[in-house]
């Protein structure tokens, strides 16, 4: 009886342990995702996979890297054309990218991004909410999968970015933090105390204000094919185009059948033929198409295209190319014409419309323009010339343009001081426009000092004059010689006088072109004397505001002589150096609004000079009055004498 018990007893003792055993211990639950936690725009940059690369070096070596951008929108408003700055740093060198662009039109894939670069959405750039989407993550986020080759970093060691932040409007992003060696993740949120014209409402995002703007209008559009007027509009008070280039990429296979108000730079159909638009529009007739690059050039017509029935017809089209700033005339600072473009699967759809992507525009002597990715914004209503409401456009975009100076990109003009108290004129700079790779001259000597007669010979012409003016003035002559400008347009301001109620200039404009320029304008900031401003004589002078700032003066040719001849021939070709188009003037200010100013000192001269919207490069140094000023001919005399006896050397 005592045995069966302790029998049924270790029985039971067996069967908890073992029921014990197979019962599943508590666990932890997981945390959530750290973008759980983010009421913002969530943003996360994963390291994914990446392998050596040939050629085998010692230093600087080669890998392909793979990584992945992800874009939560945790908001509670849509996210609308996001944009993210990734911060590359390892000279990473990227060949593709899924579902973005790089934003500022700087550079197309494959391309160099090692100094960091900002990503737009395309073809998709807005982001909907949980609210409005039932938490749906396909409308909410976007991941973008970068393929690229970064330079020296090798495993174990992770070649991550500095930084990633969003930079839309209106937002603050805290500096990233880490999660492992291969993620890199930041909660940006909207910024309080930012101000903005946006509402939950709008459905598009407002018009933003740029140097130059350019506006994307689809006007018509089809089950295949649509037509877009494209308007280049200036908005800054000292920007211009002179023939102006605009291009963009196509990225869905796009080709353009016709132009109205301008005209493809290449003509070539040779692209859709062989490609997969000649293979899908098989009817059509390719003779008639004007351009299938992927990447189009376009222009302007000229003025006599104008009225013209089949090419022109166009309000502000056919004007050569030339947009000019508002300050000079407001109904010249503006350009447009309209475009037929077909379509390729799967965008057969009226209301399937994409935009072209990285835009770029330029000119001749004209600032660079850096334009950032169409923003989709409200139609534009066009005017009705009945005065009656006007048409509206089916769809628009705007791309933002803003004058930049590209790094290590040299100046188109030069200026040159001269005064009334010393008898040398103070040259441009040495290589001010840029410098031949081959040469036999020094581009780091300083430019020597010329006699006034100088100006108007071509600087290979210069030598005798002006190594013969620095002998006449005990002045060294470098060895070798310095290297010229290199400038197809250069200014001279001469300081002419200087009395107690005023003071007085002479501007004289030089063109080394053969082209010419019509329309020119000059703008010289003159820091203190600008207020001072009078007249100029010869020009139609008016003082402007520039950068929030009035201390500019803006001059452009009186009616009928606002025409910048190119340089000719001199009158005997074999004996004589060619002469440049010349135009001068002379301004007049008064000291009444400017007292204490000193015009010799330093006050008389410009801090900037423009041409036609570009920068000149300005002497480093002034005219002093240390010197002694001698009779015009006692000058001439003493240089030919002087040019005289080298040549006989």
């Amino acid at each position: 009886m005592a045995s069966s018990f302790s029998l049924i007893t270790t029985t039971l003792l067996l069967l908890a342990t073992i029921t014990a055993a197979q019962t599943p211990t508590p666990t932890q639950p997981s945390p959530p995702p750290a973008s759980d936690s983010c009421n913002g725009v969530y943003l996360s940059y994963t390291f994914t996979s990446g392998s050596k690369l040939t050629p085998n070096r010692t230093s600087n070596q080669p890998y392909r890297f793979e990584s992945t951008l992800r874009v939560l929108n945790n908001a509670d408003e849509e996210l609308k054309s996001w944009r993210v700055f990734v911060g590359f740093q390892h000279d990473e060198y990227l060949v593709s990218a899924s579902n973005a662009i790089i934003a500022d039109g700087s550079a197309t894939f494959p391309g160099p991004v090692g100094n960091g670069t900002v990503f737009a959405g395309f073809p998709s750039a807005d982001l909907k909410t949980a609210i409005e989407t039932a938490g749906d993550v396909n409308q909410m986020s976007v991941e973008v999968d970068f393929l690229g080759t970064q330079f020296g970093v090798d495993s174990p060691a992770v070649p991550m970015p500095s930084n990633i932040s969003l930079v839309n409007d209106g937002f603050v992003c805290p500096r990233p933090s880490m999660q492992g060696t291969r993620v890199m993740q930041v909660c940006c949120i909207k910024d309080p105390n930012a101000l903005t014209n946006i509402t939950i409402q709008d459905e598009f995002l407002p018009r933003q204000s740029g140097d130059l703007t350019i506006a994307y209008d689809i006007i018509r559009t089809y089950e295949s094919n649509y037509w877009a007027e494209v308007t280049i509009e200036n908005h800054n008070a000292l920007g211009r185009l002179d023939n102006w280039n605009l291009t963009w990429d196509w990225m869905r296979d796009e080709f353009i059948n016709d132009i109205k108000g301008a005209y493809p730079y290449t003509r070539d159909s040779s692209e859709c033929i062989f490609g997969p638009q000649g293979a899908f529009y098989q009817q059509m007739d390719f003779s008639t198409v004007l351009n299938c690059e992927r990447s189009p050039t376009l222009i302007d017509l000229p003025l006599e295209m104008t009225n013209n029935t089949q090419r022109g017809m166009i309000p502000f089209c056919c004007r050569n190319g030339t947009i000019l700033p508002p300050t000079m005339d407001p109904t010249k600072s503006k350009s447009a014409f309209q475009i037929h473009v077909y379509k390729m699967p799967p965008d057969l759809n009226r209301s399937e419309l994409i935009p072209p992507q990285n835009f770029k525009i330029s000119g001749r002597l004209n600032p660079d323009y850096k334009c950032g990715a169409p923003v989709r914004v409200s139609p534009t209503e066009f005017p009705d010339p009945s005065g009656l409401p006007g048409p509206t456009a089916v769809s628009s975009w705007q791309v933002v343009c803003n004058i930049t100076q590209a790094k290590d990109s040299s100046p188109r003009c030069c200026v040159s001081f001269s005064a009334y108290y010393n008898e040398s004129i103070i040259p441009c700079p040495t290589c001010a426009c840029g410098c031949p790779n081959s040469r036999t001259c020094s581009a780091t000597a300083p430019a020597m000092f010329l006699p006034a007669q100088a100006l108007l010979v071509p600087f290979e012409n210069r030598t005798a004059l002006s190594t013969a003016w620095a002998a006449l003035q005990h002045r060294a002559v470098p060895n070798p010689l310095p290297c010229g400008d290199n400038c197809g347009v250069s200014l001279n301001w001469h300081l002419l006088t200087d009395y107690r109620g005023g003071w007085s200039a002479r501007i004289t404009l030089f063109n080394w072109d053969d082209s010419s320029f019509a329309d020119w304008f000059v703008a010289v900031e003159m820091d203190k004397s600008a207020p001072g401003f009078e007249k100029a004589y010869s020009f139609n002078g008016t003082g402007i505001e520039f950068h929030g700032v009035n201390d500019t003066i803006l001059m452009q040719g009186l009616p009928g002589l606002n025409y910048l001849v190119g340089e000719v021939d001199g009158d005997n070709p074999k004996r004589d150096p060619r002469v440049p188009g010349k135009q001068q003037s002379v301004i007049s200010f008064n000291k009444k609004l400017t007292p204490g100013i000193d015009v010799a000192g330093g006050d008389g001269f410009p801090v900037k000079v423009f041409f036609n919207g570009e920068e000149c490069a300005l002497p480093r140094v002034l005219p002093t009055s240390g010197g002694f000023r001698r009779s015009s001919g006692m000058v001439v005399l003493g240089i030919v004498a002087v040019v005289m006896a080298v040549m006989l050397m």
